[in-house]
């Protein structure tokens, strides 16, 4: 059956001028993308930073672990740099970006959290003022954050409820 599917929509597609069939496929796979991991950014002391400013606001901190040559990366740090998400991020979160490289960089830092290894990228971690981390089930879910919806993404952080 889902071959059957498959084959009608490939026919489907191909019926269309290539620019339409080209808009079809782009039109459901479209979010904003951005490009924030830094390879040589000192990770540890911008993690730590933001945890100090986390103590003296009451925020949250969001730790996204991923990579510039990973889609969901890229997709996730695109909507959080659009204004409706920037503007209530900026009041209930610090935001650190850390490059994990090929899963293989700054891994010291998810363990500092309790999260043994990076199994797909991004991991997302929010952290408490105080560094206790506050989504351990969630936190590896977001490898897949490109096929998320704008709202779906929304509602996780402005609506957080801590998985204690």
């Amino acid at each position: 059956m889902r071959f059957l599917l498959l084959f009608l929509a490939v026919l489907g597609l191909s019926a269309l001028p290539a620019s339409q069939a080209a808009k079809a496929v782009a039109s459901e796979t479209s979010h904003p993308e951005a490009r924030p991991f830094d390879e040589s950014a000192h990770a540890v002391e911008q993690v730590d930073s933001a945890l100090a400013r986390a103590q003296l606001s009451g925020k949250r901190v969001i730790v996204v672990m991923g990579a510039n040559w990973c889609h969901d990366s890229r997709g996730l740090s695109g909507w959080f740099a659009e204004p409706r998400f920037a503007a209530m991020l900026a009041v209930k979160y610090e935001l650190v970006y850390v490059d994990v490289g090929m899963k293989d960089r700054n891994i010291d830092i998810a363990r500092r959290f309790g999260i043994k290894s990076i199994k797909g990228t991004p991991t997302v971690l929010v952290l408490s003022p105080k560094g206790e981390l506050l989504n351990r089930k969630s936190a590896p879910k977001w490898r897949n954050a490109a096929s998320w919806t704008e709202e779906d993404i929304f509602t996780y952080f402005d609506q957080f409820i801590p998985e204690l």
